[in-house]
């Protein structure tokens, strides 16, 4: 059911139900807790957790922030207490399309001018809105609603200006007329006698709804027998609040200690219950790819370049895309999802990799080396749950990333569609099926992979990103053992490890369609600053 439905339900309902005051999005969770079915979301209450009167010095804007926060805590339906509509029948439109959009279930609106004045201030003139004017706002609310079952609800506020009963009804009965979804009869009076006369007279014409702050004393059944339809407890949350933070921080100060305070106040981790740590924990199992899981990562960075003066003296990894170095790109990538044993394989000017935060391997025969020998030398770094491995000169949007790491395959590589994209494809795959659209971001086969540069017969281009679980990992290293014994081992790569190892284990394929470099010109790392 939804969120309008629940309120407009309980509003109409021949049975008394009961909301009850929140001011954020704690506060709402804790009513929820509690069993209450709805929420009011009152104007008292917000103003003064923003710290301002209730005289609209909150503005609306803001007032809609905290529904925002408010509605997503919780599950229950929220009648906001709107107050005057903030303005005449044109604020009250916009503010009923924002309610809509936010997921608020209705609005109640009063019959005063704007500013307002709260009800129970003493001594404060509470001059109230005409009429006709009020119920044009009332049907502009009514005829801008796009769901049927927001709620409308018009608050009478004749008694506490100082009004007799006949304009309390001649004003309910207009704003019937006009279409609000309930009556709020409002009393200040310290007994239910304005309520009771108001009952007799209204005959269950149309839904009445209650505030019973100053008459908290008359019995609830009262109000059953009365024939009200809705009861709001409007403050009560706040207020409790307020007394018992007022204690704990005058204790505190008094103490110069928490010592008389920590048994007596709720705990860190009730509060991370309320905030929803508890779903945010089984989200990152499922999300995030490294929650629980021991991965690591190896980055193969010992190359120099050949982007002229540009790595004349600094290596190619260290090169800067939009003021960052691309090395410190993967790591940060690499960190934000969780992977924080990175080792690092250097060779040219090896001394300018001295980031914080990583292990480093020393290549010092990268002249006369492939990436192969480079791996070969952090074949002990290929361990854990998984272990991602890295060309130094690629970047790649965080997506890429998220995808391959959770695949469940024992060796997966992640492999570009339209290698033309690239301008210079290389490493060249050719898998079991060809791409279609509805396998993106899913695993085939890999048959093989070349260097050769006739993309026409290939499927894609292997970007320089793969992943091996802990079965993959053992797979790799023995087959980096086989290889290290072959006299032309220094020049042999990652592609002949590929082809090596597809004769005895599968390799799946990760498909992408773009969204990745490697910085091979100075032309490649123009675009990837733009690719960022």
């Amino acid at each position: 059911m939804k969120k309008t439905q629940m309120l407009k339900q309980m509003i109409t309902s021949s049975e008394l139900d009961f909301i009850m005051e929140a001011h954020n999005g704690i506060s709402a969770k804790i009513v929820e807790e509690a069993g209450f079915k709805g929420i009011w979301g009152s104007g008292l209450t917000i103003s003064a957790s923003l710290g301002v009167r209730d005289n609209n010095e909150a503005s609306w804007t803001q007032v809609l922030d905290v529904m925002e926060y408010m509605n997503d805590a919780t599950s229950l339906p929220i009648l906001l207490d709107g107050d005057t509509g903030y303005g005449n029948f044109n604020n009250m439109r916009r503010l009923v399309r924002k309610l809509e959009q936010r997921g608020v279930a209705g609005v109640c609106i009063e019959d005063k001018l704007f500013p307002k004045t709260n009800s129970f201030i003493s001594g404060e003139t509470q001059p109230l809105a005409d009429i006709e004017e009020f119920c044009g706002k009332i049907q502009a609310a009514k005829e801008t609603q796009l769901d049927d079952d927001f709620c409308v609800v018009a608050r009478l506020e004749s008694f506490i200006a100082g009004w007799g009963l006949d304009e309390a009804l001649r004003r309910a009965e207009a704003y019937r007329l006009a279409g609000a979804d309930a009556i709020l009869v409002h009393s200040k009076k310290a007994d239910s006698s304005d309520i009771e006369a108001f009952m007799k007279e209204w005959g269950n014409r149309h839904p009445i709804v209650i505030v019973p702050t100053k008459y908290y004393s008359t019995p609830t059944d009262q109000f059953r027998d009365m024939g009200i339809n809705m009861v709001i407890w409007a403050n009560h949350t706040l207020r409790s609040a307020i007394q018992s933070m007022q204690q704990t921080v005058q204790q505190i100060y008094r103490d110069q200690s928490l010592i008389n305070v920590e048994g007596k106040i709720t705990t860190v981790s009730e509060v991370f219950s309320l905030q929803g740590a508890d779903e945010l924990k089984e989200a990152e199992k499922r999300y995030l790819p490294t929650s629980g899981k021991k991965i690591n990562a190896v980055i193969l960075a010992a190359s120099q370049g050949s982007l002229g003066e540009l790595t004349k003296d600094t290596p190619k990894t260290m090169l800067k895309v939009n003021g960052k170095p691309i090395l410190s790109r993967q790591i940060d990538d690499l960190n934000k999802v969780g992977i924080k044993d990175i080792a690092v394989v250097r060779g040219f000017a090896k001394d300018q990799i001295a980031l914080n935060n990583i292990a480093t391997i020393d290549n010092d025969h990268y002249a006369s080396t492939q990436e192969l020998s480079s791996l070969y030398l952090a074949k002990d770094k290929i361990a854990g749950s998984a272990t991602l491995i890295s060309y130094g000169d690629i970047i790649y949007k965080n997506y890429i990333l998220n995808d391959l790491l959770n695949d469940e395959n024992d060796i997966t590589i992640v492999v570009d569609a339209d290698p033309e994209l690239s301008g210079k494809p290389q490493d060249l795959v050719v898998s079991e099926k060809p791409y279609s659209r509805n396998m993106y971001s899913t695993a085939v086969k890999l048959v093989s992979i070349s260097e050769s540069n006739d993309y026409n017969s290939f499927n894609g281009e292997f970007i320089g990103l793969w992943k091996v679980s802990q079965k993959g990992a053992e797979a790799v290293k023995a087959i980096l053992d086989q290889l290290a014994q072959q006299s032309n081992f220094n020049q042999l790569t990652v592609v002949d490890l590929f082809n090596e190892l597809v004769k005895e284990h599968p390799i799946a394929i990760k498909f992408i369609k773009g969204d990745w470099l490697n910085i091979d010109s100075i032309v490649d790392l123009q675009k990837a600053g733009e690719l960022l």
